[in-house]
């Protein structure tokens, strides 16, 4: 059965996906979690889910508190490794902190959300969050994860 869960997941990472990390505030300090599991789901009202793993420190707080969804751009790797667990020497997290939920300053996008439901997922929770606020900049690409690699967005070749 392990060797199936490691060809389904080797698998399902044939489909790129984007990265973003879920900011929140705790007892003063700000906190992340480097997701890849992120989309929207309802525009009335507005939507967006995160996929968390059950053992994630994270998941009781995000079920409790305002969170924000950061988009991360391709410049943004180190960020993406530090919430995932490989801090990077040196690299200093600038925060954006006056909204309900503290987020990263200059990520390609972000969601301001208030925790809606949380739905089983097998070994993961699906957490919605209502959006609140969003905003995005125009002039950066997206950071990417594809079979297992960070990836950056390719410029597709007009065929017209």
């Amino acid at each position: 059965m392990q060797s199936d869960q490691r060809l389904l997941r080797n698998t399902l990472g044939n489909f790129a996906t984007g990265v973003a990390v879920v900011t929140y505030e705790s007892k003063g300090e700000y906190h992340g979690v480097t997701v890849n599991s992120f989309t929207s789901v309802s525009m009335d009202p507005p939507l967006v889910l995160i996929s968390l793993m059950r053992s994630s420190r994270a998941l009781n707080y995000l079920m409790e508190r305002p969170f924000a969804v950061n988009i991360l751009g391709n410049e943004q790797l180190a960020t993406a490794l530090q919430f995932a667990g490989k801090p990077q020497e040196g690299h200093e997290i600038e925060w954006v902190t006056e909204e309900q939920a503290p987020r990263i300053n200059d990520s390609l996008a972000f969601f301001q959300c208030q925790p809606w439901a949380g739905h089983d997922g097998g070994d993961h929770v699906l957490l919605l969050g209502e959006v609140q606020s969003f905003g995005q900049r125009d002039e950066s690409k997206p950071l990417l994860f594809y079979r297992g690699r960070w990836s950056e967005l390719a410029a597709a070749e007009n065929t017209a």
